[in-house]
């Protein structure tokens, strides 16, 4: 009885009665892309960046995504931002509900930080139904696993930070209240979660375990378990891995469940993964050994690939490594295209919300999107300023303030900050519309402009349970 859910499932209906014809069958698996923070700007600067970096102008060129044939935009809002965060948006779109930033698939009744208000706003994730279906199901990030957004799909908590036992309140730790790691572990519908590959080794692990990988790191658990053993333990013919090595040698054919934990906090961004000390695979890697593991379930698959750092690295101010991760985003997307069968697999690419990233100054054509530029009209008539700086084709707001002269400074490079209006520690997310792009069975339901907790009902739809309950 929820409104946002009953105007989801209405708008569903409705966008069936006026959109373009029904698809024949419904979908047997569903894949939902989230690129973090990629806002429609970071969608057009890297369609470009992946242009050029083949040697073309770069205008011209299409990330893999943007060849799906459908499209729509999503309003992002919480029910108490206007601008908002990943946890709120993410529960809206595998609840079904929008509900407050910060927490994780509660509705807008709980109490932020209160985690006996749970038990009462606690509602089903797409997760945990496509479980009771029997569905295989899958969580691939490069975030921590235990992040907002893949934490989404399987957990209910009133604060987003508490992703292992040492993050949570006294009382809530008192009570047995179960921190996010554990959430992710003990997931109950269905025979549990099949694929987790990601980041956040150190809320699996206790404090005096310490990391395989980084010596001077240590597990982060207060309780003494060791999660990763608990994955092993709770499922057949299961698998953990940490490194590269041990990620090529799983024999997705022959692994039921398989736990990857590839670096203590986030995985590395796409540029600097070669330099892993234990080696990453890349998000198309991931990508690619969930989707052998999953598609062997006869009855389908749901899986959520989050592109994370995208978010972060224009958090930092870095566009380079912005846009690189998004290139690998749509690179894992192209993988996913052609792994699967257009006609049973639904694949919808998105974002939680957008950044504040800006394309500006009338650059010409094939104007390196991560260097300087000196405006010009449409005539090609200088516009510069009186003090003729050159300045950036790509800027964002929230790391530098005031006009500096460029000349001679590499704003090409993966260590440039872009300049920005408003000095803040952290450059912030945009709040205006992100795209949507659907194909496969189902993907016709994507048009228009949506709430963002449409996009639960529109996947739901597509694989055809609304049609008969679990």
């Amino acid at each position: 009885d929820n409104r946002w859910f009953e105007a989801g499932r209405r708008a569903v209906e409705l966008a069936r009665a006026a959109g373009p014809q029904r698809s024949k069958a419904a979908a047997k698996s569903a894949i939902l892309f989230v690129g973090d923070g990629m806002g429609i700007s970071t969608v057009t600067a890297a369609r470009i960046l992946e242009g050029q970096l083949r040697g073309q102008p770069g205008e011209e060129n299409r990330l893999a995504f943007e060849a799906l044939p459908h499209v729509a935009l999503a309003k992002t809002y919480n029910t108490n931002q206007q601008v908002p965060d990943s946890a709120g948006t993410m529960s809206a779109m595998v609840t079904g509900l929008k509900t407050k930033a910060r927490v994780l698939s509660v509705d807008e009744q709980v109490v932020p930080g209160d985690h006996r208000s749970v038990a009462k706003a606690r509602v089903e994730t797409i997760f945990e139904r496509a479980e009771r279906r029997g569905l295989a199901t899958g969580i691939v990030t490069t975030t921590r696993l235990t992040h907002a957004t893949p934490a989404a799909c399987y957990g209910h908590s009133a604060d987003r930070a508490w992703e292992d036992d040492s993050k949570l309140p006294a009382a809530a730790r008192a009570d047995g209240f179960p921190d996010l790691a554990r959430q992710l572990v003990e997931f109950s519908p269905g025979d549990g979660i099949e694929v987790a590959l990601g980041g956040g080794r150190a809320q699996f692990l206790p404090k005096s375990r310490r990391d395989p990988e980084e010596a001077d790191s240590h597990g982060a658990r207060d309780d003494g378990r060791d999660l990763s053993a608990e994955w092993l333990g709770r499922h057949p013919n299961a698998a953990y891995v940490w490194n590269q090595e041990q990620f090529d040698a799983v024999d997705a054919q022959h692994t039921d469940h398989l736990l990857g934990l590839f670096d203590p906090s986030h995985m590395e961004f796409e540029f600097d993964r070669s330099r892993d000390r234990g080696g990453e695979p890349s998000l198309s890697q991931m990508t690619r050994k969930a989707i052998e593991i999953l598609s062997r379930n006869p009855r389908g698959f749901l899986l959520v690939v989050e592109g994370g750092r995208i978010d972060h690295g224009h958090h930092a101010g870095n566009a380079f490594r912005a846009l690189t991760d998004t290139i690998e985003f749509s690179n894992a997307v192209r993988t996913a295209v052609e792994m699967t069968d257009p006609g049973e697999t639904l694949v919808v690419v998105t974002a939680d919300h957008s950044h504040v990233l800006t394309m500006a100054g009338y650059p010409t054509r094939g104007n390196d999107i991560l260097g300087l530029v000196f405006a010009n009209d449409a005539r090609g008539k200088s516009m510069d300023t009186p003090s003729r700086f050159p300045h950036r084709a790509a800027a964002q707001s929230g790391i530098a303030a005031g006009r500096t002269d460029l000349s001679g400074v590499n704003t090409t490079g993966p260590t440039y900050l872009q300049e920005a209006t408003v000095p803040l520690r952290t450059e912030t997310h945009g709040g205006e519309d992100v795209a949507i792009y659907a194909g496969g069975p189902g993907a016709e339901l994507f048009h228009g402009v949506r709430e963002q907790s449409y996009i639960y009902h529109a996947i739901v739809e597509a694989l055809g349970w609304n049609s008969a309950k679990p």
